[in-house]
């Protein structure tokens, strides 16, 4: 594994290799093409070439600005910043991070006019007065920048942003009354941090170490304690808690002014971080780094982001360069084993894992992450080890425990046990009543089994109707109703699921079957074809191949035909 001290950065990694275009035109179109497939790097070096051609182009000058700043090339960024910093459109980014320059080369009083624009949305304000608010700390003036703070005014969702960037600012100028006081209204903003929960974190985190230094430890470690119970699965917030009842002393999380503006960046980035949005995360995230550089917290999201839009390789890279000694590295070094099987390093990434397990036999999440690598490889007589190991160290289940009963029995399931199954998925039901993917996967083995039809049918409604977006969960209660020969509304429910989840190969091949039972044959055949072009596994291909030669076989639908003591194959569930 990679070390922190080792890694490369985003700028030293090679530039991607991209062929020559022989015209803006041809440069710029495979900029974009490359863009729209979160490709930056080959998009700059597309850019790069059309900017060639048409060096005044001014819509080329904004792409690129944008890619480089999201790509972390900051330097090189610059220069076309300050050329488009009065450009509508395009200028609120560039001033910012010509703001954020001028704040890292501790330039203060340049801030302030760099960020006095005409055009701002409620998240670009609120950006711009507190960097306007660092920037004065930066220049000695924290009661300023704390007054400035109090004074933002906005949406309700600025709460929380305004009352952490106040504590902060309180405490690095020792105004421990005024700090404790917004530290308090920062946690106590439970909507708020439901919404940021990174943030949140991070605010809790800042108030223990701010308890600690006054002298109330048991306050510190009764806080941290609290939000484990809040944040579960948050391991910086328990390592700290650890260290701290361990007599360790807890400096501040922010230290001075480019830290802070830097976590505040850090506190935008990871609120927006969710679907859809994930390209903005980004950018706000690398526009931090030149302020606070090497930041653990910042490379483990970096790392998050790259995973959501399916760059393993980026996110090996920035989980490998969260350091050693920080309370974000076991979480990275389990996601960047999880990556590294993505990318098909499956032996690398069982080997990281059970070094992990090595460590510490307690940690029930690295039962899973190891558990769901075997499985993704469909080494499921291992995987059912690994879960069994887990339950091993569960004393007392709870509530937070159902995804390992549910993994063992996805995992025993299809080693086609099913009487060691079907008790793990009713444990999990009995720790966590009503839950979607238990209801979904349990209610569909038992309609392929043709057992408890009626309850099982309930359940996969139940499962719809909490997860009516889940295209796998539509799909589970359009194919129970093919297997029951209710075959008019099995169409009615898997082409919601098609519609849901266009590209799986399982659900197109399964509403061209319904199409087939309901007499529309052109229909079927169409859905098939299309079930081929989603490339699914080759023993489907095979079985959808010889549908487009000879039709489907007379069925016997469930309830009219003894129960089969066989695996669930026919299902598009996931298996997370």
């Amino acid at each position: 594994m990679a070390s922190a001290r080792t890694a490369q950065t985003p700028q030293q990694e090679a530039k991607p290799v991209v062929s020559a275009a022989g015209s803006f035109a041809g440069a710029y179109l495979a900029g974009r093409l490359a863009e729209s497939d979160n490709d930056l790097g080959t998009a700059v070096e597309y850019f790069l070439q059309a900017l060639a051609f048409d060096p005044e182009n001014e819509q080329l000058k904004q792409d690129l600005l944008l890619v480089l700043l999201t790509e972390g090339r900051f330097r090189e960024a610059k220069p076309i910043a300050e050329d488009l910093k009065d450009t509508p459109n395009i200028d609120r980014v560039a001033r910012t991070a010509l703001a954020i320059d001028a704040l890292a080369r501790k330039q203060y009083r340049k801030v302030a006019p760099l960020l006095i624009m005409p055009v701002q949305t409620d998240m670009d304000r609120l950006a711009s007065s507190l960097l306007m608010a660092w920037a004065k700390v930066g220049q000695g003036k924290p009661k300023q920048a704390l007054e400035d703070v109090r004074r933002i005014s906005g949406p309700e969702w600025y709460g929380l942003f305004r009352a952490y960037n106040a504590a902060l600012i309180a405490d690095i100028a020792g105004l421990n009354k005024e700090a404790d006081e917004f530290y308090r209204q920062a946690v106590e903003d439970r909507a708020g941090g439901s919404v940021a929960p990174d943030t949140y974190e991070r605010a809790v985190m800042s108030y223990a170490a701010f308890k600690l230094r006054q002298g109330d430890k048991a306050g510190a470690i009764a806080l941290l304690k609290e939000a484990e119970e809040l944040l579960n699965g948050r391991l910086a917030i328990t390592e700290l808690r650890e260290n701290i009842e361990a007599g360790k002393k807890m400096k501040r999380l922010v230290e001075t002014a480019q830290q802070g503006a830097a976590e505040m960046l850090y506190a935008l980035g990871t609120a927006v971080n969710r679907g859809g949005a994930e390209a903005v995360a980004k950018l706000y995230l690398q526009i931090s780094l030149p302020l606070r550089p090497g930041h653990d917290a910042t490379l483990y999201q970096l790392g998050d982001i790259s995973a959501k839009l399916r760059q393993p390789d980026k996110a090996i890279d920035f989980y490998a360069r969260v350091p050693e000694n920080s309370p974000y590295r076991r979480d990275a070094e389990m996601q960047r084993a999880l990556n590294l099987a993505d990318n098909g390093r499956t032996e690398e990434a069982i080997a990281q894992l059970k070094t992990l397990l090595e460590r510490d036999r307690t940690d029930i999440r690295t039962y899973l992450a190891l558990g769901g690598v075997y499985a993704q490889d469909k080494n499921f007589a291992e995987a059912a080890k690994i879960y069994d190991a887990a339950v091993e160290q569960i004393r007392k289940p709870e509530r937070k425990d159902w995804p390992v009963f549910y993994q063992r029995g996805i995992a025993y399931e299809r080693l086609k046990q099913w009487d060691k199954a079907e008790p793990n998925f009713r444990k999990a039901l009995e720790l966590y009543p009503d839950q979607p993917q238990v209801l979904n996967y349990l209610g569909y083995s038992w309609v392929d089994r043709n057992e408890n039809l009626h309850e099982a049918l309930e359940m996969i409604k139940k499962a719809v109707e909490l997860r009516p977006q889940d295209g796998y969960i539509v799909d589970s209660l359009g194919w129970a109703y093919y297997q029951l020969g209710r075959y008019d509304e099995a169409v009615v429910e898997l082409e919601k699921a098609v519609k849901l989840r266009p590209e799986d190969p399982t659900i197109n091949d399964h509403l061209g079957d319904a199409y087939w039972r309901t007499g529309r044959l052109r229909d079927a055949v169409f859905q098939w074809n299309h079930a081929i072009a989603g490339n699914p596994e080759p023993e489907e291909l095979a079985k959808i191949q010889e549908k487009l030669k000879k039709g489907l076989p007379d069925f016997q639908p469930a309830g009219q035909r003894p129960a089969q003591k066989t695996e669930n194959t026919g299902s598009s569930m996931p298996s997370e």
